[in-house]
């Protein structure tokens, strides 16, 4: 399914370990703290807990908001939504 997550980390540390590892499950990148991709529940339940174990739950925030693709289809992104120089092209098919 696909799947935001969304992240204000105080430490550059910890923000760099979540981007990469973000990246390293085939999450793609939309806006700085932003990114969206498609992971099967087993992948969401294990970057979840990475992330947990990665953040300071008194100063972080990480939200993590899977959805169907029909539900994403109807979000509604208004403006410049999307850094087009982050974005993959297959990831930026369903966007646009």
């Amino acid at each position: 399914m696909l799947t935001w997550i969304i992240y204000d980390i105080v430490k550059n540390k910890t923000r760099t370990k979540i981007s990469k590892m973000c990246e390293e499950a085939g999450i793609y990148r939309v806006q700085k703290s932003v990114f969206l991709g498609d992971l099967n529940n087993a992948e969401l339940k294990e970057i979840h807990q990475k992330i947990i174990d990665l953040i300071n739950p008194k100063k972080d925030s990480v939200y993590i908001f899977p959805m169907c693709e029909k539900d994403f289809k109807s979000c509604k992104l208004l403006g410049q939504a999307f850094d087009k120089e982050l974005v993959k092209h297959d990831l930026l098919a369903l966007i646009t």
